[in-house]
């Protein structure tokens, strides 16, 4: 497994923050661009119809990312050098976890450090990014959560031969594979090198997990529970049928989570 950390320009980090900034966007994906940017006038942005909320969003990156080029820049040697220092580990606990050899795996990893503080991934171009804003700790540790994402659905793709198109919010296997990053995590040579590890250090899946609970029972307890009892290729399976079963109870906290 191998990640390349680059600076993918300000077209593409304006592309992607402005993804979240749609008309219908949730409270969860669309507030967090307020608060590390005080430049926004929030109520102003509000005001304007989408096309002229993106010029205003446009205009203003562009002169933040002006400022913050050398930063970024700065950024790639410092998160190559940790990830190089804990790649040999990473890779055999992936590789344990989903009985596969991961070091033939993603060579051609692409990781963007971008000013967007929403980190998207994408599974078939191999890519994920990371908020400019992480030390170099965080920023492996965020990896750490996107590498699972993509050993997951490597697996779970020779295993169910589903489409790639259903891995993506807002469908329920999406909503699955975040949720089974904290039982992964769970291994030592994963979680000693994650800052965001345990939940008491800010968590390594999102924070509306913790408290979800089916049938009187905490979720992420029950997929711990399962993981650490079967093989991954059953786990999948049986996972995803629990899934099914308590959908509409998953949905609707989800829903109530992201406002």
């Amino acid at each position: 497994m191998e990640i390349t950390f680059v600076n993918p320009g300000a077209d593409y980090m304006i592309w992607q923050i402005t993804t979240f900034q749609t008309e219908n966007e949730s409270a969860f994906w669309s507030e967090p661009l307020y608060r590390f940017y005080p430049q926004f006038d929030k109520a102003y942005v509000e005001s304007l119809p989408f096309p002229e909320r993106r010029a205003y969003f446009e205009g203003t990156l562009r002169t933040v990312y002006a400022g913050l080029a050398d930063t970024i820049n700065e950024k790639l040697s410092l998160y190559s050098a940790h990830w190089a220092a804990c790649k040999e580990q990473s890779t055999a606990a992936l590789s344990d976890a989903f009985d596969v050899d991961c070091s033939k795996l993603f060579h051609d990893l692409r990781c963007n450090v971008t000013m967007n503080p929403i980190m998207p991934r994408f599974l078939q171009e191999h890519s994920f990014d990371v908020f400019y804003l992480s030390s170099d700790k965080g920023a492996v540790g965020l990896a750490l959560h996107e590498l699972v994402h993509f050993v997951w659905f490597y697996v779970w793709n020779r295993l169910f031969g589903d489409s790639y198109d259903e891995y993506e919010r807002p469908s329920l296997k999406w909503i699955l594979s975040e949720m089974v990053v904290e039982p992964v995590m769970k291994d030592e040579r994963l979680s000693s090198i994650n800052p965001y590890f345990p939940r008491e250090h800010g968590g390594c899946v999102y924070p509306y997990f913790f408290d979800m609970e089916v049938d009187g029972k905490l979720v992420l307890d029950t997929l711990d529970a399962m993981y650490r009892s079967q093989r991954i290729e059953d786990f999948m399976r049986d996972s995803y049928a629990y899934c099914r079963k308590y959908e509409t109870e998953i949905r609707e906290h989800i829903c109530r989570a992201e406002g």
